[in-house]
């Protein structure tokens, strides 16, 4: 047997020689093929850049100083003092038998400040311009600034906007060190992030993460950048800085189930956040586009059945009368795709781009109506507070049924002009009882039917005339009011 340590000779040594160059050469393909493996980030040099920016806020309330009388009022001293003979105590002078001096007027409560809360903010501009969140200043008689260098500052609040939770502060300071504001739509999932903020009251607190999650919806007007960033109370108008040590969010929200941090932080997108400051630094306040319009998602059902295809737009079921919507010929059941080119692709798209339109502007609105898109021109409005929906009364006047659809599990009857005037329609039929699939569908008694298929119903001869035509095996989308909202029920065959 051959020793492994033997050299070879002859042909073997050229083979040998040979297979090492080959083996040689392809390592280092192979090795170029392992992913790069990286260390983790060093966040000193953004701490050193960013957190001069980054302020400490407190804010105070005035309350009433306790008075000598143990809390009790004029009145409840006079009750003591002529029923049950009680000198009142520590009252200088107070009387000691039932009879009662005349009143001189009552001694003015001095006001005293006493802390309300904690929260943070950074510098928007070198002349003393401060973010934070509307909630951190929310109900404070006094607001004070700490800077890292130890200078306090009374600041003036410019304005607040709750809906977006953007708040503005001004301090009487110059040759501040601003932040740099980031590009939002750059920010991926995964990229690594980092907070500078007070949680519980400890300054300048450091904490780093990724970005779990873009665009999630929470509120109307905000898709929030999710992070795993830690967060407590105290973080709240803090900077939300990218490795580039540009702001990319004000952190805003954490979801915890104990008060604490959970893994789970939101922060406010800077674009949006900076189209409120800019209003608020001009105006005061932020005022936004409407329509007057209510809506819901579009689902995949419903959008395969009415023929839309892909899931997308804004679904309307409510046009306020009157309204900008209700002007430009909008109706209940139409899907809101576009607005001004935009793309909706989910329903809460609709509220943000139309809340960010200046009111009096002439928009377009692409549509899908009954199996075609449409474009309808509409002047945007003013937002103004919402109103409470009155309900509808019942109508003393009951028709009587003249038509059974058993195909559908439905029974309805002709409008009454009372009926039409009471729902602001000009036509349907009226729902007088469901069994069977329609009752499944969420129909139900009362109901008003616009429109059966993509086929409108305005009496009883359309409304049969679109039954004879629609797949008895398909599902089938009814279009119907109910109430103060209109909305799609999908009606499945019996298998």
């Amino acid at each position: 047997m051959k020793s492994l340590n033997a050299k070879p000779s002859g042909a073997g040594a050229l083979f040998f020689l040979a297979w090492v160059c080959v083996v040689s050469l392809q390592m280092p393909l192979v090795a170029s093929a392992q992913p790069t493996v990286r260390g983790l980030p060093d966040f000193t040099e953004l701490v050193e850049q960013v957190g001069p920016s980054v302020v400490n806020i407190r804010t105070l309330e005035k309350v009433r100083a306790p008075s000598q009388s143990g809390g009790m009022d004029d009145e409840t001293q006079d009750l003591l003092r002529r029923f049950f003979g009680i000198p009142i105590p520590n009252v200088p002078n107070a009387p000691n038998s039932p009879r009662q001096a005349p009143r001189q007027g009552r001694t003015p409560v001095p006001e005293e400040s006493q802390p309300r809360g904690v929260g943070s903010g950074f510098v928007l501009t070198s002349d003393g311009f401060i973010m934070t969140n509307a909630h951190v200043v929310d109900g404070a008689d006094e607001v004070l600034v700490t800077l890292t260098d130890k200078r306090e500052f009374k600041a003036k609040l410019i304005g607040a906007d709750k809906r977006t939770d953007v708040a503005v502060v001004k301090i009487q300071a110059t040759g501040l060190p601003a932040v740099k504001v980031g590009d939002v739509s750059r920010l991926k999932v995964g990229e690594w992030v980092m907070a500078i903020g007070s949680p519980f009251g400890l300054d300048n607190s450091v904490t780093a993460g990724i970005v779990s999650a873009k665009q999630r919806d929470t509120g109307d007007y905000l898709p929030f950048i999710q992070t795993d960033v830690a967060i407590n109370p105290g973080n709240s108008g803090g900077p939300l800085i990218n490795m580039r040590g540009e702001v990319i969010g004000i952190n805003s929200q954490i979801y915890s189930r104990s008060g604490g941090f959970m893994g789970i932080s939101f922060a406010i997108p800077m674009d949006e956040a900076m189209r409120v400051s800019e209003q608020l630094r001009s105006n005061g306040r932020v005022t936004r586009g409407r329509i007057g319009v209510q809506i819901e998602p579009v689902t995949k059902e419903l959008a395969e059945s009415i023929g839309l295809g892909k899931a997308q737009g804004a679904l309307i079921n409510r046009i306020e009368p009157g309204a900008p919507a209700d002007k430009a010929g909008l109706e209940a059941g139409d899907v809101i795709l576009k607005i001004d080119g935009k793309q909706i692709e989910k329903s809460a798209d609709l509220p943000r781009l139309v809340g960010n339109t200046k009111p009096g502007t002439k928009s377009t609105l692409t549509v899908f109506r009954r199996g075609a898109t449409k474009e309808l021109s509409i002047v945007i409005a003013e937002l103004e507070p919402e109103k409470v929906a009155k309900r509808s009364s019942e109508t003393e006047e009951k028709p009587k049924a003249t038509a059974s659809t058993q195909g559908l599990g439905l029974v309805v009857t002709e409008l009454t002009d009372a009926q039409k005037a009471e729902f602001k329609i000009k036509g349907g039929v009226r729902v007088e009882s469901v069994q069977d699939q329609a009752a499944r569908a969420g129909l139900r008694e009362g109901d008003v039917i616009l429109a059966i298929g993509n086929f409108e119903v305005t009496q009883m001869k359309e409304f049969e005339a679109a039954v004879a035509k629609i797949d008895k095996n398909a599902a089938v989308s009814v279009l119907f009011r109910r109430g103060e909202l209109t909305r799609f029920a999908l009606i499945r065959p019996l298998r």
